[in-house]
Formats: C-alpha cells, structure tokens, sequence
C-alpha cells in the first residue's frame, strides 16, 4: 500500500522548509556525521567539502520533496534513497557500512525530525509537549514514504527521547567527517552571490565561520557538547536566547511564502490550487548542480535543468 504523505495540516509543513532551517545546517551535518557509519559514508564517497554550498542548497530540493510533494512524495522518496544505494564499505576501524542499513539511515532522519524541535524552539517561538508528539507521529508517516524497515523507529515520543539519549551517550563519535563539517573557516561565497568581491567576502566569512559554528553549539544536546569538548556558560545560553527571539520577529516580517524553500513554497501554492495539482516540481537552479564529471552517477541529484 503506498504510504501517506504529509500535508498542509501538519507541523512538519509548518516548520521543516522553512528558510530558518540554515541556522541549523551545521547542527545537522555534523550530528549525522557522528553516525559511524554514516561519517565514514561521508568521508570516503562525499565531494561534499569540495562543494558545500552547492551541495547544501541542491538536496534541499528532493529532501523537501519528500515532505512537500504531495502524491508524488513517494516517488521522490524513492529517488532519495536511490542516491544511497553504492554507499557502502569499511571504515578505519574494520566495522562494514552501508548507508541504506535501517539502524544508519534512520539516524539521519531521526536529526531531520529533530531539527523541526529546534526550528520551532530556537527560531519559531518554541512549541510544546503536544506538539512535539505530534511531530514525532508525523515522522513515522514521513519514514514510511521511503520503503525502509520500521525496526529502527522507537514506538512512542518517550522511547524516541531514550532512543536519542542513548545515542547521544553511547553510539555517536567524534570523528574527522564531523570536524570537517564544523570547520568552515575556509568556506567560499555562495554561489547566489558571485559579484561579492573577494576583499569583502573574507572578513564577513570569519565573522560568519565563528558565529555559526557558536550557534551549534547552543543547539547540541549537553552530552554532544562533552564528546566535542565545548564550553557553554549561561552568557551564551542568554545570548542565544535573545538571538533566536531576533530571529523570530524578523521573520514574522517576511511573506507566509517567502519564509519557505522553493520546493516547499510550490507545495503550499499547489494545495491553494495557485499550481496545478500535475505541475513539475520545482528543481534546483544550474547554479547548484554538481561538477559535470558528477552529473549522471547514481549518487547526484542532478535534474535536466
């Protein structure tokens, strides 16, 4: 039976395309990186370093599909987990790994469920405990667009949140895909800004590298903080309240659709019935493609555009 998808009516289309997601790019590569299995993915099969912004901004588009597309979040679904098929191998340590292992690809969409918590918490005002179960219940609805094993998905909210503290405490490792994802220091202009000059670019880009990296921290879980070696004093706790806040009036600012990504702002349009039903989905610009030796190996998103 074809699953469910999510619609208008739920929370994950209320928070998890909305563009205050960024904020919370570092918190999520890093947290999947700390995956075994999956850093180890990462450092022996991902160009991702060598093109982060393009990389970032292009699987915003079939991520968000699997949320936003309505019918056809299924096939996109699909697609998704089509790009994880060859991933596979040893790590460092002799353990074999294969990205499509039910335990290892819900993790990482166990951090895409959490991180609609920390949108809504940091950036959105905050939530409560009937929503957060509410949106755990909407990710078992979105996990089961992918076709996986349900074996891995705790049963209730309360097994979630000791299934999330045991693998905080006991499975998670600092590892070189993690620092790497956490070192932006050297990270080029977006690619959405290529008449910013270079002599402007460098120093907004330590100021950027510093400030985000900070904002991480705020987001990890106590344990997390330990494993990476972090200091965070209530200053910083303060301070990260009061920019989150920011965060929030400024956006209450922005059009209902500007606040969300492409994808997700054509499912929105599409439910009011300003698209057609059978419109193409929305897919990324040239800009974000991946290098032409890439494009047509099974592990891209790399749509005709």
């Amino acid at each position: 039976m074809t699953p469910q998808p999510l619609g208008p009516e739920s929370l994950t289309w209320k928070y998890f395309g909305d563009w205050r997601g960024l904020l919370i790019g570092l918190w999520a590569g890093s947290m999947q990186n700390m995956h075994p299995g999956l850093g180890a993915g990462v450092e022996q099969h991902s160009r991702f370093f060598e093109e982060r912004w393009q990389r970032l901004f292009r699987s915003l588009y079939p991520i968000g599909g699997v949320v936003y597309d309505g019918p056809r979040a299924h096939r996109t679904a699909l697609e998704v987990r089509g790009y994880h098929d060859r991933i596979k191998g040893v790590d460092a340590k002799g353990r074999r790994y294969h990205a499509l292992d039910p335990d290892t690809y819900y993790w990482a969409h166990a951090t895409f469920f959490v991180s609609t918590i920390l949108i809504a918490d940091h950036f959105m005002g905050g939530i409560g405990e009937a929503e957060k179960r509410q949106l755990f219940d909407e990710h078992v609805r979105w996990w089961r667009m992918y076709d996986m094993s349900m074996r891995p998905v705790p049963a209730s909210w309360e097994d979630f949140q000791r299934y999330w503290k045991h693998m905080c405490t006991e499975v998670l490792e600092d590892n070189r895909a993690t620092r790497d994802v956490l070192d932006i220091r050297g990270l080029g202009k977006p690619p959405f800004l290529p008449w910013l000059p270079d002599a402007l670019w460098r120093p907004a880009q330590r100021v950027i590298a510093r400030n985000f990296v900070w904002l991480t921290i705020g987001l990890y879980d106590r344990e997390i903080r330990d494993l990476l070696g972090f200091r965070w004093t209530e200053r910083d706790a303060r301070r990260h309240r009061r920019f989150g806040k920011l965060v929030d009036a400024a956006f209450k600012l922005v059009p209902h659709d500007r606040r969300y990504h492409p994808r997700a702002r054509a499912g929105w349009r599409r439910e009011r019935g300003e698209l057609a039903a059978d419109a193409p989905v929305v897919e990324t610009p040239p800009r974000n493609l991946p290098p032409l030796s890439e494009r047509g190996k099974p592990e891209h998103y790399a749509p005709n555009v």
